[in-house]
């Protein structure tokens, strides 16, 4: 049997002294999606970046591809996950195109630079997020949701099999918040990618993901299926509030009381 794109084994994630998540056993194959969801400070974040092999687990394992992340040397890892964190930070200016060509960096030597091919996948992935004629701008002169869609893009150009999205709809409008959850569908249902995503909204979530994650911010986990952990209970529970579920045509949003 294929081995899990993304695998986690007894892990434990710990900050600031606080478990946040204790004893998570979980498996990612190609063609999934997972989204996670929790309050504020429940460790979502901290949890992707474990996942990304960025943050040592407090107790446990992570395995990409069936592998360690402690077997795989980190040019190895990057052609196999590509990780969005929350914050895009620029502290020097640099071209649109320059930054997304930063993506094809794994797939080169030490000393080589990027081919014409480089340039060709990264010019896709612009237009792929509408920002094509984006390529001379400086990313310092962009908007928020703008340096957003670079940032995907970059992901796009790295061409891995397996995305960890933390928050990827951050700063998106309408319009572009669809077709970046598209885009990793398309991703996931085409091309067999696993795409694990940070995400507020239970009903995306619902839409778009197979397998949904509940972070309780207390050691304790929920997964499973999408129809199973979106429910006006749990997420009651999850967020503390409570949630009124309305469904039309087989889609779920929920709604405060």
């Amino acid at each position: 049997m294929t081995a899990p794109l993304l695998e986690a084994r007894g892990l434990k994630v710990a900050v600031g002294g606080r478990t946040v998540v204790d004893g998570l056993d979980l498996a990612l194959f190609a063609g999934q999606s997972l989204a996670i969801l929790g309050r504020n400070g429940a460790g979502k974040s901290t949890l992707l970046s474990t996942l990304a092999g960025l943050w040592a687990p407090a107790a446990g394992e992570v395995r990409l591809g069936g592998e360690p992340y402690a077997a795989l040397p980190p040019r190895e890892a990057a052609r196999r996950r590509a990780w969005l964190g929350q914050v895009q930070a620029d502290p020097f200016s640099a071209g649109v195109l320059e930054t997304v060509l930063t993506g094809r960096h794994p797939h080169l030597g030490r000393w080589q630079w990027e081919s014409s091919e480089d340039a060709r996948i990264a010019r896709e992935a612009l237009a792929a997020v509408g920002l094509t004629g984006m390529e001379e701008r400086e990313v310092q002169t962009l908007s928020g949701g703008e340096r957003q869609r670079v940032a995907i893009a970059t992901l796009l150009a790295q061409a891995a099999g397996l995305y960890l999205l933390d928050e990827p709809l951050s700063h998106l409008d309408l319009n572009h918040q669809m077709a970046v959850l598209e885009l990793f569908a398309g991703a996931a249902r085409d091309c067999g990618a696993g795409v694990v995503m940070v995400l507020h909204d239970p009903g995306l979530a619902h839409r778009y993901c197979d397998r949904v994650l509940l972070v309780g911010g207390d050691g304790g986990t929920e997964l499973g299926s999408a129809d199973d952990m979106l429910t006006a209970d749990r997420l009651s529970r999850l967020y503390g509030y409570r949630l009124r579920l309305v469904e039309a045509d087989g889609r779920r949003c929920f709604i405060p009381e």
